[in-house]
């Protein structure tokens, strides 16, 4: 395993402490630009995501009124009820963004798709690398206002939603980490800057609570005149 790997685990909180979690659950504040484009402001200002840890598994409740939650899996998304009924769904979801571009409007499950593998995703890093099938390369340092940081180039498996299959992470000298870099091929692809700030942690898990996503140029370097994605973890149960 990639020593960088073993370094950032064990600065978020050991994998013998991850192992043993069932379920984890935070309560967010997202938003962003991205939402108004896509016709959903404000959908998720207020609300409560909950995730499997070793397997793709997202909730978020509620979902536009009390009452009606989201599901996310690989193979299908769904709205439900509290009590499990399901109200739509479909199977195959990522299929559907077919031809997409940044500006395309999505229903509700193209949002359900994507924010269920997006905050898996960010909420299992980087626990999420040491699952089969993950491949891993540390490549050259990236020097950012004054701050050197490592970076691990990540290859994800075909059965693993997310953004892009080649994804880039970059952490601090302690193995903390400090930012994210991503194509969203759902969107027709996109050079995205996620940035993970202020780490706190949570029954002994080390969690960023603040995440801010930006577009990047030619050079690597964020256009912060625009905030595509804020996402503000204000806490976090682990079960």
């Amino acid at each position: 395993m990639n020593d960088l790997v073993e370094l950032a685990v064990a600065a978020h909180g050991g994998w013998d402490r991850w192992r043993t979690l069932k379920t984890l659950t935070a309560h967010v504040s997202i938003g962003g630009g991205l939402w108004q484009l896509k016709g959903w402001p404000d959908v998720f200002k207020d609300a409560r995501v909950s995730i499997d840890p070793h397997r793709q598994h997202t909730e978020y409740s509620p979902f536009v009124e009390a009452g009606r939650n989201t599901v996310f899996e690989p193979a299908r998304t769904a709205i439900v009820t509290d009590g499990g009924g399901i109200v739509e769904k479909r199977e195959q979801p990522r299929m559907a963004f077919e031809g997409h571009g940044l500006t395309t409007p999505w229903d509700a499950q193209h949002l359900i798709y994507f924010t269920g593998y997006a905050m898996w995703t960010y909420l299992t890093t980087p626990f999420l690398f040491k699952l089969p099938g993950f491949q891993t390369e540390e490549v050259e340092p990236w020097v950012e206002d004054g701050a050197t940081w490592r970076r691990l180039k990540v290859t994800f498996p075909s059965n693993i939603e997310t953004h892009s299959t080649e994804q880039t992470f970059y952490f601090d000298s302690l193995g903390i980490l400090k930012r994210h870099d991503y194509s969203a091929d759902v969107m027709g692809g996109t050079s995205s800057a996620n940035y993970a700030m202020e780490p706190k942690a949570f029954d002994g898990l080390v969690f960023p609570t603040k995440r801010r996503v930006y577009a990047i140029d030619e050079n690597n370097r964020p256009r912060r005149e625009r905030v595509a994605v804020a996402i503000d973890v204000l806490g976090i149960d682990v079960a």
